[in-house]
């Protein structure tokens, strides 16, 4: 064994003196084999454990805590279902039970030893704990919690429970404080009232009260927001200042010439937006910009004036699009807007026939605009002079994507301008961390004409009443969508209850309700060419009604169509609901969306805070939002794609004010220092680089 010496945060766990060996494999099946990987091992929460106390000595209404023999146990199938126990503590008797978790049948037999904590309440003559939290008691002699604690949790697994790390941890946490370098000046740790690195651990890990561990825990949520924001400053401080892109020409000939190709008035917000990124796209600084916008907001015709400047002074633009229907929807709409004028549009997919002339008019420069899906990135996609790269729907692609269409520059010493581009707004405090190294230009507002569309929610008692209403506007001439989950039918597994695929409900109208009614079918697993005939049929209006999954989520532009009818409708994220909303009311019509919501369960008594929100606003901002509170940063977009896996601390609802502070120190620092090359950096530009250099498509240079 090394001598206390020897040790390092790199020593194995089996080589730690006062680690307990039967701990071991339950530690390295959680990743955890050396002392750094240990003490790195944050509790996911802290508890209170109160004092115990006899039975006969505990007070209804209190947080209470105390230990006993199981004496008997029953399972109550009448609802509310229940398993109930009975704890006798020197002849006194303390009622327990779980409502609705009769699985703690299994766990708890009579004659076990434990120890519970809960709220006490009055039953019968004596004390009842609802659902309290409990800990066997293997060892009879194992000494009473004589005074309230604050106890980290750790995540755990089946063969090592938290209580067990906690211990692993405390016995080692001495050994390896004193190893723990900062990275952090102290005059910045001063200046945000956040406590050295070694007294950060010993605080999350060893809290004398609630206070010690939040000290802890928001100093290490700094850092993972500092490192990040580092990371984002880094990045747009090397683009900004190390690369180059080609100017374009904007005068007021080539202004006018652009605008006549739009056969409709930009708004006051699409002119504000042109003027940013005009402005952009005329310095020799690479662009680097995020624009954001409500569904049918006007950013296609923005990208496309971006484009024509490209091509107007001579270069090559391109747009890409997650999905072969909406980069189909996106050419067929430049091609329209640019008809019988000298710019060559051209689609590059995966599935397209005529990819070999493609490509070879795109290599020649003789190929203007650019139009595709990731197809773009592949090794034989080359342009003669790409100035301008802009990417849809931003979220659904990564960083690496955003730097390989970059790569696709044959401009010596150059990089395109690159524009990114949602429908899906983004709340400010995700911004901030996903597309931090961009400049942000919003457009508000809907086109001229363009009315907002109505929302309901009905439970699916009432899905006969939709299809009625359906059927009642199609017969006035007017189209609809109709969504659902699946492309097949199947059992949910939580449930009795059916989701409705495609094919199955195409049958269901056609021999029903929509009878007469032309209806097709359209999801991702059809061929593209049928996909393509499927889509103009029902532009033409010869398909009425288009039964499909999400792929029309986006690129879909139909005016004629004004009801969405989105069936368990609980099933989808609210961004997800608001885009497919947006494909309805495109037109002089006012359009329509029901969501047909699962019945009400025991389980979720309530109507969905989702659908509820939905129908009380169509602001995409307020949606984003409130889709953000209620689903949380994980369930917005991709975490893997923004640097928010690495998050294991901070917390973006929690933690609003120390990212603005994060992102200021960050930018000052970068300021001073754009690349961390001064020897005293060396350790926070390690940190950084192995914490979110991968996510942030970093690459360590030296």
């Amino acid at each position: 064994m090394p001598s206390e010496r020897a040790i390092s945060l790199s020593t194995k766990l089996e080589d730690l003196p006062g680690l307990a060996a039967r701990s071991l494999p339950g530690l390295r099946e959680l990743g955890l084999t050396n002392l750094g990987k240990l003490i790195a091992h944050l509790p996911i929460r802290h508890e209170r454990l109160e004092a115990e106390a006899p039975v006969d000595e505990l007070e209804a209404g209190h947080i209470v805590s105390a230990r006993g023999e199981i004496t008997a146990t029953r399972v109550v199938l009448r609802k509310p279902q229940r398993f109930e126990a009975a704890l006798m503590d020197d002849g006194r008797r303390l009622d327990l039970v779980w409502f609705n978790a009769l699985y703690m049948r299994d766990r708890i037999k009579p004659g076990m030893r434990l120890r519970v904590q809960g709220k006490a309440t009055k039953y019968g003559p004596g004390l009842q704990i609802a659902n309290p939290k409990i800990e066997i008691l293997k060892d009879e002699a194992e000494p009473l919690q004589s005074e309230s604690r604050i106890r980290p949790v750790y995540s755990a697994n089946e063969r090592i429970k938290s209580a067990a790390i906690e211990q692993a941890i405390s016995s080692v946490l001495d050994l390896a404080l004193p190893l723990l370098k900062d990275h952090l000046p102290a005059s910045l740790l001063a200046a945000r009232e956040l406590p050295p690195l070694p007294r950060a651990y010993e605080l999350i890990h060893r809290p004398r009260n609630e206070g010690d561990a939040e000290e802890g825990r928001r100093r290490l949520a700094f850092d993972e927001l500092l490192l990040l924001q580092l990371g984002v400053q880094m990045k747009r401080a090397h683009l900004r200042q190390q690369l180059r892109s080609p100017a374009l020409a904007l005068s007021r000939e080539i202004d006018k010439r652009i605008r006549a190709r739009f056969p409709f008035s930009l708004t006051p917000s699409q002119n504000h937006a042109i003027t940013e990124i005009a402005r952009d796209l005329s310095l020799s600084t690479p662009t680097n910009r995020l624009l954001q916008g409500d569904v049918g907001s006007g950013k296609t015709a923005v990208a496309l004036y971006a484009m024509l400047m490209a091509v107007a002074s001579g270069h090559q633009a391109a747009l890409m699009a997650p999905t072969e229907l909406l980069a189909e929807q996106h050419f067929a709409t430049i091609r329209e807007l640019l008809r019988d004028s000298k710019v060559d549009v051209r689609l590059v997919t995966g599935s397209q026939s005529d990819r070999a002339e493609a490509l070879k008019e795109i290599a020649a420069g003789r190929a203007g605009i650019v139009i595709g899906t990731h197809a773009l990135l592949e090794e034989n996609v080359r342009f003669k002079s790409l100035a301008l790269a802009i990417i849809d729907e931003q979220h659904r692609f990564g960083v690496h994507q955003r730097a390989a269409l970059r790569a696709k520059s044959q401009i010596a010493g150059t990089t395109p301008h690159v524009i990114v581009m949602t429908a899906t707004p983004i709340p400010r405090t995700l911004a901030l961390t996903m597309f931090g190294d961009l400049d942000v230009t919003v457009i508000k507002g809907l086109p001229p004409g363009r009315a907002a569309v109505k929302t309901r929610s009905v439970p699916r008692s009432k899905r006969a009443e939709v299809y009625a209403f359906l059927r009642q506007r199609l017969d006035k001439g007017e189209q609809a969508f109709v969504v659902v989950p699946a492309i097949d039918s199947r059992e949910q597994t939580d449930s009795a209850a059916t989701v409705t695929g495609v094919r199955e409900l195409v049958k269901e109208l056609e021999a029903g309700t929509l009878a007469s009614i032309p209806i097709a079918p359209l999801h991702g697993r059809m061929k593209h060419a049928l996909r393509a005939e499927t889509m103009d049929q029902f532009r033409a209006g010869t398909v009425r009604c288009l039964v499909a999954t999400t792929i029309v989520e986006v690129g879909v532009d139909v005016p004629a169509a004004t009801v969405m009818v989105i069936e368990h409708a609980d099933h989808f994220g609210l961004a997800q609901l608001h885009q497919l909303r947006g494909r309805v009311g495109r037109g002089s019509n006012p359009g329509v969306c029901i969501l047909i919501a699962d019945e009400p369960t025991t389980e979720s008594p309530e109507p969905s805070p989702r659908l509820e929100l939905m129908v009380q606003t169509t602001d995409g901002f307020k949606l984003a939002e409130g889709d953000w509170q209620i689903r949380g940063s994980g369930g917005f977009f991709d975490a893997r794609q923004s640097g928010l896996s690495s998050l294991r601390v901070a917390d973006l609802h929690r933690d609003r004010e120390l990212l603005e502070l994060a992102r200021r120190d960050a930018r000052e620092w970068i300021e001073r220092s754009p690349s961390l090359a001064a020897p005293d950096e060396a350790l926070v530009l390690r940190r950084m680089m192995k914490t979110f250099g991968s996510e942030l498509g970093l690459v360590a240079v030296g």
